[in-house]
């Protein structure tokens, strides 16, 4: 193999695309909620109900999608473009097989799960058909993650924005045509919407078929569904777990927090729900600069270029640093008005404006966590941001939110400074972690797995 670093893309050509499909990703949510909000506002909660059902299963489909994209970019970054083809292949057949135990589960079970979350019986009937048919379609999104995290390592970061974006448009569409019965289409309600969700996934798991075929000429057979390599799916998992691990233990701290929140009272709630709503634009930043770190890495890492590697992150932070300080700083000033376009409640307004305000510090903290935590999965040091994750969040974040916004009485502010004490301890941690490149034995381990994969890695299940 030619240990020469071979020309790779800059990391503004790989995170701008990624941007702007989670940005859309997130729009979908976005548009269905505010279309929905016509019919009436027990649609929109049974929607939110149901697609919280959606959501958990396709948590679980991102297990299998970050690990492919880190072990794939090992492969090509070493120069073994077969073995990335037989991780894609296995990566693409075991979360269809999940997908489709998934959806039969939901489409099954959709009755029995709206009543484990305590859905009204009164708005159960908006929920069923929506749930039935995007719960029952799963295995559609459980292809396209995969496939679009195959396109990703190979840098065709561009292709997954596009197909996203066309989805967005049969999705509003749809929406539109069903919702409103524009052009003498039936009016469906909450019906509809589910109707053009699955219309819109299944377009664009069409799309990202072809462009599998098209962009990387890789054509899955029918063998490849069965002939599946435990060894393959191990390594997936072993980057995988330990970062749905994490993602995990960061929803389940930010829920019971939440529930501090919520003692505080419903106009606690909605001040902490609109900031969040304009937060998440610097979260996005932080999010492609970090997805975009960690697939330059992934390929320095299989090449052998540590030492590269190590450089990577240090710019790539210093980018995140300044474009996400640059961020919150005009979002914090523009705060007012912008939280004038959720409420016209001064309170609220003001009390949001504060939350702002101090996001401009625990924002930069953030993007130590996201981007270099990133960055170590992909060199397969995966198991320490969990372990941190875990110590910082229930012995730091939760106590301390607690301490100060209920305790003492400091209310959202406190809350948030408890959040900010969190991001900013781990991200230090993280930082140091990689500036002692105790990581360094981790990449070397996952260079060794790629250079004897092909005496291990061809027994099938």
């Amino acid at each position: 193999m030619d240990s020469a670093a071979p020309t790779k893309p800059t990391l503004l050509s790989i995170a701008w695309p990624i941007f702007i499909e989670q940005a859309l990703r997130m729009l979908i949510g976005s548009v269905d909620t505010f279309m929905v909000s016509h019919v009436s506002d027990g649609a929109v909660a049974a929607l939110g109900v149901a697609n919280q059902v959606v959501v958990l299963f396709v948590v679980c489909f991102n297990f299998i999608g970050i690990g492919t994209s880190v072990v794939i970019t090992h492969h090509l970054g070493a120069g073994d473009r077969e073995g990335a083809d037989r991780i894609a292949s296995n990566a693409i057949a075991v979360n269809t097989w999940l997908g489709a135990a998934f959806s039969a589960a939901v489409y099954l079970l959709a009755l029995p799960m709206l009543h484990v979350m305590q859905l009204p019986d009164s708005l159960v009937g908006y929920a069923l058909p929506f749930l039935t048919l995007m719960g029952g379609t799963l295995f559609m999104e459980s292809m396209n993650i995969s496939i679009s995290a195959v396109l990703r390592a190979h840098h065709h970061t561009r292709d997954a924005m596009l197909v996203t974006l066309g989805q967005n448009v049969l999705n509003v569409v749809g929406n539109a045509l069903t919702l409103y019965g524009l052009f003498g289409c039936p009016q469906l309600g909450v019906l509809g919407v589910a109707l053009s969700g699955v219309l819109s996934r299944l377009v664009a798991c069409a799309a990202l078929w072809i462009l599998l075929e098209r962009r990387i000429h890789l054509l899955l057979r029918a063998r490849d569904f069965v002939a599946v390599s435990w060894a393959r799916v191990r390594r997936i998992l072993h980057i995988g777990l330990p970062a749905a691990g994490e993602q995990v233990c960061y929803w389940l701290a930010f829920l019971l927090v939440t529930t501090f929140i919520a003692r505080m009272g419903a106009r606690e709630l909605a001040v902490q729900s609109y900031t969040l709503q304009i937060q998440r634009v610097a979260m996005l930043f932080s999010f492609a600069i970090g997805l975009g770190t960690e697939i330059l890495i992934g390929h320095l890492v299989g090449s052998g270029l540590f030492e590269d590697a190590y450089h990577r992150l240090l710019h790539s932070l210093r980018t995140g640093l300044l474009v996400v300080a640059a961020v919150m700083a005009a979002v914090a000033l523009a705060g007012p008005a912008l939280l004038g376009l959720f409420t016209r409640d001064a309170a609220i307004i003001a009390s949001g404006a504060v939350l702002l305000r101090i996001s401009t510090v625990l924002e930069p903290g953030r993007v130590f966590n996201v981007i270099v935590i990133s960055s170590l999965r992909a060199t397969g040091d995966v198991w320490f941001p969990i372990q941190m994750a875990v110590l910082s969040m229930w012995l730091v974040w939760v106590p301390l939110a607690w301490l100060l916004g209920v305790r003492l009485g400091l209310g959202l502010p406190g809350v948030w400074v408890a959040m900010l004490t969190d991001e900013w301890l781990r991200g230090v941690l993280m930082y140091r972690r990689w500036t002692s490149r105790r990581w360094m034995r981790y990449a070397q381990e996952s260079r060794a797995h790629v250079a004897e994969g092909a005496e291990t890695l061809d027994h099938p299940l």
